[in-house]
């Protein structure tokens, strides 16, 4: 029998004497403290982890964006850096992409995570939403919720509760016997997540918490928000510990966390160590002194810490959200690094080693040697050999649908990926405007199979010419999403067309459309020779001595996806700033490797693996 089978005979029910754990007639549950406490449980202003005094040192650590073969290693490097803890979260959407039977196989098993966590010395703390943020496509809400695209989401809507209850009956079972309170690692679970930046519907994040307790969370809960009245007072309920999420000198934001909640421990559950970076925009850093200072004024408080982040990871395949500024639509990179003391290939940074020194002042470091880096590949340039027009695979890779106006990707069931639209134009000859409502979020424009614009949904108002030649024209708008809004209250965010195509304000109908998820590539039939241009499948070969860590740089390419032996590594766009895309050493093979490009707009005179990250 495992520890974490020990105490299985405990009800599912709330265990009396957790801090969180004295049921209330009404529902309502209160801070309370047995004789002989398991688990993290509270008392005064402090922790205890079974009993005894405990800081939470820890730092986020995302299983979905780190191969699982790395995850021993990343949990080492934390565990190096001081820390006694890591924090999770759980993508449903990298679970259940499609509407049918979770997958916790393979990437993920989300409990072989917390078990090695467990190997590795450090203590879990799970945040499993179902909303997470975390510049993760859709904020981690699986597509298939916007199949009506107007769907409530977020909130005590009955359709979209029974969705989440559904999930939470895959997933928490899974979990309930790694918790603390039976002998387990997992000492604290988040309800929700930032919801006082959403909403104040109580009544729903009451629904997720008694789900939690139904099948079997009798952890610590908490709700973590920014650090303002205003959010703490929505986004929390009376009966759970509150929590503030925020960056630098952390006197303020524990102000307004004593104001609101006087009594209990202080706990920053996202220190913001770093920050994320949008295709165009400049790639974000922060001091390491700065950091370890703030770092210091924080533990010098008393106070909790979980480190946002500890570990950087990848937003591989299609995974990256974006953010939505007033009306600009802002797609987050490939790379998920955050400037995090440990990089997103596992080097130990500089911020790493200041964050470390502040640490070991609080906690007795391991007596082991630091990590080396992994090792890297040595540089290589490759040509393109093969190449096939994505235009002309259309039939290979996709069986068209008809609709008599365009539909939007979740409405048709697809997740990811692209999608053509295609209609006959039938009107007299001329040049007349061409325009896309509801756009989601770049679309290629092809009349009678020649290019002749783009539509970007950051240009609501662009038209194109499209002339009509003798008496119809065949059009085909080939749309090529980025990424679903993951935070703010535009969150609806269908992709494809979920709106009108117009021709002079004239809409167009009787549609032939093709999802392309381009999850099998298998039925491409690449040919050598000249290499096309727009939208096309490229492929390579790369042959490898010694696996390792690669990155991989497209120089004189401009838009595209990449995979590497079958694995969709991520996008690329020549706006940065994002340069090379990380190739963990795992997707490798000894001897020949396959690559294969799909770039949307110019091809360039080869590909170069290189030793060395450039992430802007």
């Amino acid at each position: 029998m495992t520890q974490f089978s020990r105490r299985r005979f405990l009800s599912a029910a709330i265990v009396t004497g957790a801090s969180v754990g004295v049921a209330l007639g009404s529902g309502r549950t209160a801070f309370a403290q047995a004789d002989n406490p398991r688990g993290l449980t509270i008392r005064g202003d402090e922790f205890l982890l079974d009993g005894e005094p405990f800081r939470i040192l820890a730092g986020a650590f995302h299983y979905f964006r780190t191969h699982p073969k790395d995850w021993r290693d990343r949990l080492l490097r934390m565990r190096a850096m001081g820390l006694n803890t890591v924090e999770t979260y759980v993508a449903w959407n990298f679970h259940q992409p499609y509407e049918e039977k979770a997958d916790f196989t393979g990437w993920r098993d989300v409990a072989a995570f917390v078990r090695t966590a467990d190997e590795a010395g450090l203590k879990v703390i799970v945040r499993p939403g179902p909303y997470i943020c975390a510049e993760w496509d859709f904020g981690g809400l699986p597509a298939w919720l916007l199949k009506d695209k107007d769907a409530p989401l977020r909130r005590s809507d009955p359709a979209y509760e029974r969705a989440v209850d559904d999930w939470f009956a895959e997933l928490l079972p899974r979990l309930v016997d790694l918790q603390a309170t039976r002998g387990g690692p997992i000492i604290a679970m988040q309800v929700e997540n930032e919801y006082g930046s959403y909403d104040d519907d109580h009544a729903h994040l009451e629904h997720l918490r008694d789900t939690m307790r139904a099948q079997g969370v009798d952890s610590l809960l908490f709700c973590s928000n920014g650090a303002t009245q205003e959010a703490l007072r929505a986004g929390s309920l009376p009966d759970l510990l509150s929590t503030v999420n925020f960056a630098g000198d952390p006197t303020g934001p524990f102000a307004e966390l004593r104001k609101f909640q006087p009594d209990k421990p202080l706990f920053c559950t996202e220190f913001w160590d770093g920050w994320f970076d949008h295709w165009g925009e400049r790639h974000h850093t922060t001091d390491p002194a700065q950091t370890a200072a703030d770092v210091a004024k924080l533990l010098e408080a008393g106070a909790s810490i979980n480190f946002y982040m500890a570990v950087g990871g990848t937003n591989f395949g299609w995974s990256a959200g974006a953010n939505l500024t007033g009306s600009a639509y802002q797609p987050t990179v490939t790379s998920y690094d955050y400037d995090s003391p440990i990089s997103e290939s596992g080097e130990l940074t500089e911020k790493f080693h200041k964050v470390r020194e502040v640490l070991a002042k609080y906690t007795t470091l391991p007596d082991t040697p630091l990590p080396a880096t992994p090792r890297r590949m040595p540089p290589q340039r490759v040509a393109v050999r093969e190449s096939v027009p994505l235009m002309d695979a259309l039939d290979a890779l996709s069986t068209p649908v008809r609709h008599t106006a365009p539909v939007h990707m979740e409405a048709l069931g697809q997740p990811y990926g692209l999608i053509h639209y295609r209609t006959r134009v039938r009107a007299p000859q001329g040049t007349k405007a061409l325009r896309i409502t509801g756009l989601g979020d770049r679309a290629l424009v092809f009349s009678d199979g020649k290019r002749i614009g783009t539509f970007d949904r950051n240009q609501p108002d662009h038209t194109v010419d499209f002339t009509v030649a003798d008496t119809s024209s065949t059009l085909d708008l080939l749309v090529d999403p980025t990424g679903r809004i993951n935070f703010g209250h535009n969150f609806n965010d269908p992709k494809g067309i979920s709106g009108k195509v117009l021709l002079d304000d004239q809409e167009l109908s009787d549609w032939e459309i093709r999802r392309l998820p381009l999850d099998n590539l298998s039925a491409l039939k690449f040919a050598s020779g000249n290499t096309p241009t727009g939208p096309a499948f490229h492929r390579t070969r790369i042959h490898v001595d010694t696996p390792a860590d690669g990155f991989l740089a497209f120089p004189g390419w401009d838009k595209g996806m990449v995979w590497l032996n079958g694995f969709a590594l991520g996008r690329y766009w020549s706006l940065g700033p994002q340069v090379t895309l990380y190739a963990p050493s795992h997707l490798w093979r000894r001897g020949r490797n396959e690559l294969v490009v799909l770039e949307m707009e110019r091809t360039g005179d080869r590909i170069e693996v290189r030793s060395e990250p450039d992430i802007g």
